[in-house]
C-alpha cells in the first residue's frame, strides 16, 4: 500500500511540475520585442538562413572569411 502511494505522490510532482512548465513558458510578446522574431533569419526556409548558413559553412571549412567583412577561424565559433 505504501509503494502505491509513493508512486501516487511522485505521479502528482510531475504533472504539477509539468503543468508549471507549460503555464510559465507562455508569455506575451512585447511590441519592441516582435523585431527580433520578424527578422528574416528566423524563418527557416528564407534564403537569408540558407545564404548566411552557406557563408557560415564555407568559412569554417575554408579556414577563412572572404569578402563579407567579418571575421573569423576555421573552427566555426565565429559570427
Amino acid at each position: 500500500m505504501s509503494r502505491v502511494r509513493t508512486m501516487i505522490h511522485k505521479i502528482k510532482i510531475v504533472l504539477i511540475v509539468f503543468i508549471t512548465a507549460i503555464l510559465v513558458s507562455c508569455v506575451a510578446v512585447k511590441p519592441w520585442e516582435r523585431e527580433k522574431l520578424a527578422d528574416p533569419i528566423m524563418e527557416p526556409r528564407s534564403e537569408f538562413a540558407k545564404q548566411k548558413l552557406d557563408e557560415k559553412f564555407f568559412s569554417s571549412r575554408e579556414g577563412s572569411m572572404g569578402g563579407s567583412g567579418g571575421i573569423g577561424g576555421g573552427c566555426g565559433c565565429a559570427k
